[in-house]
């Protein structure tokens, strides 16, 4: 898969773009605050439907304007196809894909796939499980439409549930009338995204596993499990019965917990991945240098893993993480860039070798003879 060209309007610094790429390694060379990761946002929003920086929408709009957009011509090894995404101030998106609208962007998350690897993500081990869950849910959606719409589905039952948690703390009769219902719906969403997360970190696991012990010279392997609140072993979330009838029960027999809490205190939302060096928890054992290893290897991963499923590999982005990296662990991550296209930034063009560079400046790029 590539990413053949994009055209921006007033995203971010950006007045006016039009930039085209090639198949290859292409690197974004310029100071800092001119616009190279703005350009990865953009095309990173065109993909997923939301920005790696921001939860706030508007925040992507130019500075004292009112809309701005995105257009990114993307291919396969059938076809070339485009998505558009139109922002306005005070309204809502709109989305068209193959010039044709669409009504929400999970409808064509998956149609363009990428991979995001920035220096936030080298704290993908040592940080809390909201990360490794947000490297799952960004991973597995763009595989499977079926679970971002699972997911979605499941965030809008808990923000309900957790409503009426709070306000049975003054008023139980509601909660009591209602609350068997949500906690049903909640658990059924819960049981499909768990067997969708537990089969990607299975299928992660050995993807991980390479790219560590390749990077670190060593036969120490990690290890990666899915971790459910649901306290199942890994391999009974196939069972979709099974798994729904788990999360029930934990949520229609500790009523008093939740309400004690204020929030539902069992569903996927509490999930995490337990990863283990030689047995031991990653997170609280290991080096720094094995933790970033570990986090480069899972971002690798992502994209073996999307490879396989799909038939094609995705689109790397890689967001300033060479600087981030020492010189050992730079050379294994540009060793394993071959036969795929990766759009890289950097205010150090000295870090990196051949390519087709783009210079940044001011929101403006210019590709330079090659």
């Amino acid at each position: 898969m590539e990413c053949n060209r994009i055209q921006i309007q007033n995203f971010r610094n950006i007045e006016s773009a039009d930039v085209g790429f090639d198949s290859g390694v292409n690197i974004l060379v310029g100071k800092n605050a001119q616009g190279k990761t703005n350009l990865l946002e953009a095309i990173g929003f065109a993909a997923l439907g939301k920005s790696f920086r921001t939860s706030h929408e508007e925040d992507l709009i130019r500075f004292g304007e009112e809309y701005a957009s995105i257009s990114v011509d993307f291919s396969d090894s059938v076809r070339r196809q485009n998505i558009t995404v139109r922002m306005m101030k005070g309204r809502r998106r709109q989305i068209e894909h193959n010039k044709n609208k669409v009504s929400k962007i999970s409808d064509v998350v998956g149609e363009f796939r990428t991979v995001l690897f920035c220096p936030e993500h080298l704290s993908l081990i040592k940080d809390g499980p909201a990360e490794r869950r947000n490297f799952l849910d960004v991973a597995i959606s763009q595989l499977y439409p079926v679970y971002l719409r699972s997911l979605q589905r499941y965030h809008q039952i808990l923000k309900q549930r957790n409503t009426l948690i709070k306000s049975a703390q003054e008023d139980r009769r509601s909660f009591d009338q209602t609350i068997e219902f949500w906690s049903e719906q909640l658990a059924k969403e819960a049981a499909v995204i768990a067997r969708y997360r537990a089969r990607y970190v299975l299928c992660a696991q050995e993807h991980v596993a390479d790219c560590f012990s390749e990077m670190m010279g060593r036969s120490e392997a990690p290890t990666l499990r899915y971790h459910g609140s649901s306290g199942q072993e890994i391999e009974s979330y196939e069972d979709l019965s099974f798994t729904e009838k788990t999360y029930r029960e934990l949520l229609t027999t500790r009523y008093d917990r939740e309400i004690g809490a204020g929030s539902t205190l069992w569903g996927i939302h509490k999930d995490d991945i337990d990863i283990e060096i030689n047995q031991k928890s990653a997170r609280l054992f290991a080096s720094q240098g094995q933790q970033r290893s570990l986090a480069l290897a899972m971002k690798l991963a992502e994209g073996e893993v999307c490879a396989s499923v799909c038939g094609e590999k995705p689109v790397f982005l890689l967001d300033d993480v060479f600087s981030e990296l020492d010189a050992s662990r730079r050379a294994y991550l540009f060793g394993r860039m071959e036969d795929r296209q990766v759009i890289i930034t950097t205010c150090d063009p000295e870090l990196l070798t051949g390519g087709h560079i783009i210079t940044v400046e001011n929101g403006a790029y210019r590709s330079e003879a090659k």
